[in-house]
Formats: C-alpha cells, structure tokens, sequence
C-alpha cells in the first residue's frame, strides 16, 4: 500500500544517527545521504526517509500522526527503544510491552525522533 514514508528535520545528520541506531536493531543497513541531503533507508517492501523541509520552515511532528517499524519479537522491539533512548530519542506513551488491540495481543514500545516525531516498533504475539 506505501512506497515511502518522509519525515522532516532539522538536523538530518543527528537524525540519520538515531534512525540507524533504532534501524540496525531491525537488521535494516545505515541509510545513504543522497546529493540533496536526503537520507534514505531502502527496503524491498518501501522507503524510509529523512529531509529538511523543502520549504524551509522548522521541521515539525504531525499532530496525531505515528510511524510503525515492524519487529520480529519483543527483544528486538526493547532494542529499538533502548538504541531510540541512546541516541537522542525520547521515551513516550507507556513502557514497551504488550497490549490487547483489536487485531489480538501486541507488543509495542514508543519513541519521539529528535525532532519529534512519534514512533512505535510493533510485533504481532500472536
């Protein structure tokens, strides 16, 4: 259904650096700067991507708006979050664990990027 998905930020550099800390978690390679600045994270299923805002504006999050990284399991989901906190992201929401949602029991943990936007590595239990 998606083919890319591209958040803003003010500072692509420090925001590469938290993407490929809570990427790598996943096993997804360091993402590759192109001649405009952009970073890009290439999957066979979709893009990532980081950019300035073309308009030149500060970099904003969405109101509302949340970015899901699929996990393999709970391990790596605690990963993802404890590189997210280690390298300049920010907690938010509850602690990772699992919940009940409609689609049965999940395991989510949540983070805030840099320029904060909202993150959630999930893994289906099943």
């Amino acid at each position: 259904m998606f083919s890319h998905i591209m958040v803003g930020a003010n500072d692509v550099q420090e925001a590469k650096v938290f993407y490929d800390a809570i990427l790598g978690t996943m096993g997804h390679k360091p993402g590759v700067i192109d001649d405009k600045g952009r970073c890009f994270y290439f999957t066979s299923t979709g893009i990532f991507s980081i950019s300035k805002p073309i308009d030149g504006e500060p970099a904003s999050a969405g109101n509302g708006s949340t970015i899901g990284f699929a996990a393999a399991d709970p391990a790596t989901a605690d990963a993802w979050h404890a590189a997210g906190l280690a390298n300049g992201g920010t907690t938010c929401e509850d602690p990772p664990g699992p919940r009940e949602g409609a689609t049965g029991k999940l395991y989510l943990a949540y983070l805030r990027d840099p320029a904060g936007n909202k993150l959630c590595a999930l893994h289906h239990m099943g």
